[in-house]
């Protein structure tokens, strides 16, 4: 028996004879002389339910990193500027209706909405891809991104950030004045 076994094995049957007499030994386990590694799914303290915004900043961040690896050539986290992450956005994320100035839809989307007709091109909804940003920022510092070097707070973001909803909310006939 090795010496660091022998030490276990020694501490194992020193803690069971201090135990207190409440507990029954026909109630717990036997050791067998070895200490486990691990507790039984059972005995396992229940982690805290995530939040909604903590469940889906870790989706998008692993949605994220999956992005970079697939990425070719393979992407670091140290490497990826603004123009990877708005590619990431077009890749990752759904779509919906931007009218043009020709659609019958601009400026008066249907009443009540329902599924558009027209040919107009899909793009993403400005305030999922906002929320999304603003999940991966918190997230890409979390992981040890440094502020400065953030690329989901990139100038070329923001201002992609700024058009789409200024192109959406004309599309819809709201202006926004701030």
């Amino acid at each position: 028996m090795s010496a660091a076994v022998a030490a276990a094995a020694a501490a194992a049957s020193v803690s069971s004879k201090t135990t207190s007499s409440s507990h029954h030994p026909s109630n717990q386990a036997p050791n067998h002389g070895w200490i486990p590694f691990f507790q039984a799914p059972a005995q396992r303290a229940p982690l805290p339910a995530l939040s909604r915004y903590e469940s889906q900043k870790r989706r998008d961040w692993k949605a994220f990193v999956e992005y970079l690896k697939k990425h070719r050539p393979q992407l670091g986290l140290s490497r990826c500027t603004g123009v990877h992450v708005l590619e990431f956005l077009d890749y990752q994320f759904g779509n919906t209706k931007l009218h043009t100035r020709n659609c019958p839809f601009w400026g008066n989307p249907p009443d009540p909405p329902s599924p558009c007709s027209c040919s107009c091109p899909l793009d993403q909804a400005w305030s999922s891809l906002d929320g999304v940003v603003g999940r991966l920022r918190v997230a890409f510092e979390e992981n040890g991104g440094q502020p400065e070097t953030n690329p989901f707070s990139a100038h070329v973001v923001r201002l992609y950030l700024r058009d789409l909803r200024d192109a959406q909310a004309k599309a819809r006939g709201i202006a926004y004045t701030f």
